[in-house]
């Protein structure tokens, strides 16, 4: 049984105990001096709130990109670049040899179909659709249907961890699925210095953490998988000089990883080039090596 705590009664505290700020019968407060501790206070709650580091990136190199590519996700495997694209009536599934660039086999989705989203798991490639609901299984060997997953709603981004998929649905949750049957093991909120981050778009699995493009920014969040807390943010904005962009040049979205090399590369929606960069931690100026 819980036992209560006698209430104690009368005013035994001796005058100013426990007290921030303490003054004499007649004194005034020394407001200055209350200033700047307060000051003091609320800079080290703000330093201790953020854990996002911050990055800037420098390009190491680049390689053409068909500006037709309305791209939706990206992933290199084995020496082979997959690009999955969107649109009605233009959404692909291809398959490009990594060196060289030579298109070598190409799946185009029913035009109902708005493709989203890819990643490459075992001998199986998976591809999201916006709003159909479904998640389209191939053959990775010949980039033939194998079957269509249900998934409860929308799909942007997709990636694994290794044993499941992980997707994204356009707001600030990330879903682990099982890859045999497309059922929701998990979910976890992305949450930045304790704000949701919504619009999470195109997902790549990188050392351990999710890395996703963010729908209609120049940035990609870091994300730790098992809190959903975002540990890092890369800021892009300068990747596609102004020059090279076109009234059809959308936003950035596209990550992949080279197991090769460990080589990141990024481009964008109906962009030129992919990009090659090296992530290096944001200087005070913010500056941006090319």
């Amino acid at each position: 049984m819980w036992r209560v705590a006698a209430r104690r009664t009368g005013n035994t505290a001796r005058p100013g105990a426990g007290a921030l700020f303490t003054t004499r019968p007649g004194e005034k407060p020394d407001l200055k001096a209350c200033h700047l501790i307060c000051s003091a206070l609320f800079a080290l709650v703000a330093l201790t709130a953020s854990a996002t580091e911050r990055y800037t990136f420098k390009v190491l190199e680049k390689k053409p990109q068909s500006r037709s590519h309305f791209v939706q996700g990206l992933q290199i495997v084995d020496g082979m670049l997959f690009v999955g694209t969107g649109g009605y009536g233009q959404s692909r599934l291809l398959q490009y040899r990594f060196t060289d660039g030579e298109l070598l086999a190409e799946q185009r989705l029913h035009p109902r179909l708005f493709g989203e989203g890819i990643t490459v798991l075992g001998e199986h490639i998976y591809q999201l659709t916006w709003r159909a609901r479904r998640l389209l299984v191939y053959r990775r060997a010949d980039l033939q249907p194998v079957v269509a997953l249900s998934i409860p709603g929308q799909g942007w981004g997709l990636t694994h961890n290794g044993s499941q998929l992980i997707y994204s649905d356009g707001s600030h949750r990330l879903y682990f699925l099982d890859p045999d049957t497309a059922q929701r093991q998990r979910t976890v909120a992305v949450l930045e210095d304790g704000m949701p981050v919504a619009r999470l778009n195109e997902l790549e699995w990188i050392d351990g953490a999710v890395w996703a493009n963010v729908w209609q920014e120049d940035r990609i969040v870091i994300i730790d998988p098992a809190t959903g807390e975002v540990t890092g943010s890369i800021d892009l904005q300068g990747l596609l000089p102004l020059p090279e962009r076109e009234p059809s040049t959308d936003v950035l979205n596209g990550i992949a990883v080279n197991p090769e090399d460990g080589g990141i590369w990024v481009t964008g929606k109906n962009w030129p080039w992919m990009y090659r960069i090296e992530v290096r931690p944001a200087t005070a100026a913010g500056s941006v090596s090319r």
